[in-house]
């Protein structure tokens, strides 16, 4: 029986999760002293880590402060979140129905984020997808995170024995190079959290719907 395996990045492609995102920052920020930046400039700043979006935060209103600073202000965010990490998001249209099809017709299925771990399965348990997953990984999960390929091919060690094929799905930079790097093939939703023009980031398939990913999936050979 030939095995194969799906990863999913988390925030911006299983998850709307930018408004809690965007909410637990502008605490922070503010507990800091400094002015919000709101949801459509964190929306572009997600996809790297709790502590990456933060950083960015902080530069997009006045700079970085000093390191202890920061610190305070980056344990007010993880606190702020993990109480609200559910509060207005939820999963893509289509996304719950797609899972149990992938999962119904044998895929294994797996989260791969620069998501603390801990959150993501906090998150995902909240939400009600937990038991479609056989592995959550997170950025602080192993040693890399993407776009590191590692991640992925750790995520796929957790996952299960040695897969005939596997395939990640994302939404950002970090998603397609990790793919690339760890030789995937890799679906782009283009609904996610990116700078760059979803079009433009070099996936193998762009989709608008979770429910093209099944027929995107075939068409790269799943």
């Amino acid at each position: 029986m030939t095995r194969k395996a799906i990863l999913f990045d988390l925030d911006g492609t299983l998850v709307d999760t930018a408004p809690d995102l965007a909410a637990a920052t502008d605490y922070a920020l503010d507990r800091a002293g400094r002015p919000a930046i709101g949801l459509d400039a964190v929306r572009s700043m997600v996809g790297d880590g709790a502590r990456a979006l933060l950083e960015k935060g902080f530069r997009a209103s006045g700079g970085m402060p000093e390191p202890v600073m920061f610190e305070t202000a980056f344990k007010d965010f993880l606190i702020y979140y993990g109480r609200h990490l559910a509060d207005t998001s939820r999963p893509f249209p289509g996304v719950v129905t797609c899972l149990a099809a992938l999962a119904e017709q044998g895929y294994a299925l797996a989260v791969c984020t620069n998501k603390p771990e801990g959150l993501s399965r906090s998150l995902l348990g909240q939400l009600g997808l937990s038991d479609f997953f056989g592995a959550v990984v997170g950025g602080d999960s192993l040693l890399v995170r993407k776009p590191d390929p590692g991640h992925l091919h750790g995520t796929l060690e957790r996952l299960g024995p040695a897969f005939d094929w596997a395939a990640m799905v994302g939404d950002s930079a970090n998603d397609v190079n990790a793919a690339r790097a760890a030789e995937l093939p890799c679906v782009v939703v283009s609904f996610g959290y990116t700078q760059i023009p979803p079009h433009q980031l070099g996936g193998d398939r762009l989709i608008d719907h979770f429910n093209d990913l099944p027929e995107a999936l075939v068409a790269l050979g799943g």
